[in-house]
């Protein structure tokens, strides 16, 4: 099943905001489809990073085996499903990454740390941009203002492929 995560926010002063490479960290819970079981904990999955799946069937993300049931579960990011949030989206969820999920339910998401936000006055890049408290602010020397990412919220939602 593919399942997008969507977020929502209200950007000042700034163009968009994006995971920044391929060594960005999607934290997430899953819940594992066979028994109802979630992670205790967030795991992580990024795009430079990969596991083989049991049996020679390939390479995932993130391959992890259900606490509960022992069944092995997998999810991968679709690379050519990430896109920037930007001022245009404010305040509208939009789909920024899609999951190929194997077993599992995406049921939380973490924001935490490696965001890139971009100026749309004076084209300053703002990197490895913390989203942990939902909300972020900087001052832009170059344009003397002040930008802000806030009202962070987001979702899961199934997508059809």
């Amino acid at each position: 099943m593919k399942t997008g995560l969507q977020i929502s926010a209200q950007l000042e002063n700034l163009e968009y905001v994006k995971p920044a490479g391929d060594d960005f960290r999607w934290y997430i819970k899953l819940t594992c489809s066979s028994c109802g079981e979630e992670t205790s904990d967030f795991v992580y999955c990024s795009l430079d990073e990969s596991s083989p799946l049991t049996g020679g069937r390939g390479q995932a993300s993130l391959v992890l085996k259900c606490k509960l049931c022992k069944r092995e579960n997998s999810i991968d990011i679709l690379k050519d499903s990430l896109t920037s949030y930007t001022q245009d989206d404010a305040g509208k969820f939009k789909t920024i990454v899609v999951f190929d999920c194997r077993g599992v339910t995406p049921s939380d998401f973490s924001p935490r740390v490696g965001w890139e936000a971009r100026c749309s006055e004076s084209s300053t890049v703002f990197a490895d941009v913390d989203l942990k408290e939902n909300e972020w602010y900087e001052y832009d020397e170059k344009s003397t203002e002040s930008v802000s990412i806030t009202e962070l919220s987001y979702k899961f939602v199934p997508v059809k492929h």
